[in-house]
């Protein structure tokens, strides 16, 4: 019975592990498409981002330092 909650308990903790990481990729994948298509802007003749582009970015940025946080399991 022991064995059985000690295996029970490394797939509990694997999953959320993994899903923790997955959320954080996730995470950066988003952000590296918002850069991306923020430098294309750039290219296009758009120099300064407006202030919703700004903040959505630093949004973008607080909620990967938070998920990537989640996943190396460093609490905030």
């Amino acid at each position: 019975m022991n064995a059985l909650i000690w295996a029970a308990t490394a797939l509990i903790i694997t999953g959320t592990a993994t899903f923790a990481s997955l959320r954080a990729w996730r995470g950066w994948l988003d952000l590296r498409r918002y850069q991306i298509a923020q430098e294309q802007e750039a290219r296009r003749g758009t120099v300064e981002p407006t202030p919703t582009v700004r903040i959505e970015m630093a949004d973008l940025k607080e909620r990967l330092r938070k998920l990537e946080a989640i996943a190396t399991g460093v609490d905030l």
